[in-house]
């Protein structure tokens, strides 16, 4: 499930929201570092600034999700998307994963604005990539049959590991990253429902066509999967 087999073709096919976002991710990094577009131009305009949200620039509240402080930055938010995203486009379909991605990272914000002083200033897709951690652990309580147990397994420890971490790392938004993960847990479990539906199945591509892949026991496959995916969550926290 957090392993890619596509190819870059398939990957684009199967996974357009995630491939966008991480597009604009890098679009935007481009921008800041263009002589054209002075950084200063950008982060100005863009950038979550409290007391300009306060003053009526409302779309502060959005574009902070899409924007980041710096190459590295950008790297491991869009790292981290690429490994958890395609899994949940694929569960939730295009349409309601852009929706929940946002919102998550827009609650995030909102809680940023409420609780942080009015100098507080921010930018980042951690708070939404968090929403899609609440989203999963909504799965992992409510709709266990949308994940094998050691998906379930992985995913937990993640998280679990991710909270932990946003309280011992400097300059991260803590309140964006509990609110994001809060909103996608809670809307998660709205939009999921009860269990019963039939099982839902990662697919893999083989000469063009779907084929179910079997989730085996924990192996060394599975060490090297949870090794990525710290290394992901040590990049996130990072700035």
């Amino acid at each position: 499930m957090f392993t890619r087999t596509e190819t870059f073709k398939e990957f684009i096919r199967l996974y357009p929201i995630v491939t966008l976002i991480i597009l604009l991710h890098f679009l935007l990094y481009m921008v800041t570092i263009t002589p054209i577009f002075p950084n200063s131009w950008i982060f100005e305009k863009f950038m979550g600034v409290n007391l300009y949200i306060r003053e009526g620039e409302l779309w502060r509240l959005v574009t902070p999700i899409f924007l980041h402080s710096g190459f590295s930055h950008m790297l491991f938010n869009s790292f981290s998307l690429l490994l958890f995203g395609p899994g949940l486009e694929r569960i939730l379909g295009k349409a309601t994963f852009l929706f929940l991605y946002v919102t998550t990272g827009l609650i995030a914000n909102i809680a940023t604005l409420i609780l942080q002083p009015l100098p507080y200033t921010h930018v980042g897709s951690s708070g939404a990539i968090f929403g899609l951690f609440g989203i999963y652990v909504a799965i992992v309580i409510f709709r266990k049959d949308l994940l094998s147990r050691e998906n379930a397994q992985i995913i937990l420890t993640i998280t679990i590991i991710g909270v932990i971490m946003t309280f011992f790392q400097h300059n991260i938004n803590i309140t964006g990253h509990i609110f994001g993960l809060l909103s996608g847990f809670t809307l998660g479990r709205l939009y999921l429902g009860k269990s019963g539906n039939p099982s839902f199945s990662f697919p893999t591509i083989t000469k063009g066509r779907f084929i179910k892949k079997p989730v085996g026991p924990f192996s060394l496959k599975w060490i090297l999967v949870v090794i990525i995916l710290f290394l992901a969550i040590i990049g996130l926290l990072s700035k």
